[in-house]
């Protein structure tokens, strides 16, 4: 999930160009493969619905890159088009996967190209992010991040979003990122970065405003952001018990949204 993002430029191919700080959260999708006679997709878990189980899906395209089919299940646990990368997760959970079961150690031509954060969730760590999503730099342990993650179960069009950005030239992050010494440190510095796709995504999705407002207003939550263009949205505490806590009273006022305490590394 992106921590930060600045949209800094935009190529004449259309591709927008960013800068972001990109964090692992321990919850997220379950992808397993095993040898069959031919290429098969079962998509189970509770965010299943609506989740494709043929060739348009990322897994799917990810398998098909090797020489071997598989039987692939694929347990869906986080919303699908919701901004923290899950679907660029699963390719690269499949492509390690299938590197495993098929002993090939060097990831085949076109496996980068399945999607722009597939790159940095191979690399499996903190990372910071630029270019289109071609350029990923690891950052070394992260100090520990507690969180709320929430979805009001809205899918928002990433193309919608980055149609209202009124300005695609923003300042990046420092060049030089701090060395932080504590979740606390790392929080404040969080505080003064942005995420420059919030504003339009909110235009695309005005649910965005009331889920960044539940976050900033519950107990201990220190700084409220919405993830990659929407719609989930977290808000970071300094504890896991304190996340855990507010996780539930979000859960309790509203019911229908999707709700999970995390950790962040």
């Amino acid at each position: 999930m992106n921590l930060t993002l600045h949209v800094t430029g935009q190529r004449k191919d259309g591709y927008h160009l960013l800068d972001s700080l990109v964090a692992f959260a321990d919850v997220g999708d379950r992808v397993s493969v095993m040898a069959a006679d031919k290429l098969s997709l079962d998509v189970t878990g509770p965010m299943s619905d609506g989740v494709p189980a043929d060739a348009t899906n990322l897994v799917w395209r990810a398998a098909e890159l090797f020489d071997q089919p598989v039987a692939i299940t694929l347990s869906k646990h986080l919303p699908a088009a919701s901004g923290i990368g899950g679907g660029s997760s699963d390719a690269a959970a499949t492509l390690l996967a299938m590197s495993d079961l098929t002993g090939e150690r060097t990831l085949p031509e076109g496996a980068a190209q399945l999607g722009a954060d597939v790159r940095v969730c191979l690399t499996r760590q903190a990372a910071r992010m630029s270019g289109i999503g071609e350029i990923v730099e690891p950052v070394g342990p992260l100090p520990q991040l507690h969180a709320v993650l929430a979805n009001p179960r809205v899918e928002v069009p990433t193309p919608a979003v980055f149609k209202a950005l009124a300005s695609k030239t923003n300042a990046p992050m420092p060049r030089k990122l701090p060395k932080w010494q504590g979740t606390k440190q790392l929080i404040d510095w969080l505080a003064a970065q942005r995420n420059d796709l919030e504003d339009p995504a909110m235009q695309v999705a005005p649910v965005i405003v009331d889920v960044l407002a539940a976050l900033t207003t519950l107990p201990d939550a220190r700084l409220a952001r919405m993830s990659g263009s929407g719609a989930t949205c977290f808000a970071l505490f300094a504890s896991r018990e304190a996340a855990n806590a507010a996780a539930a009273t979000l859960a309790e006022v509203h019911p229908d949204w999707w709700v999970v305490p995390a950790t962040l590394t």
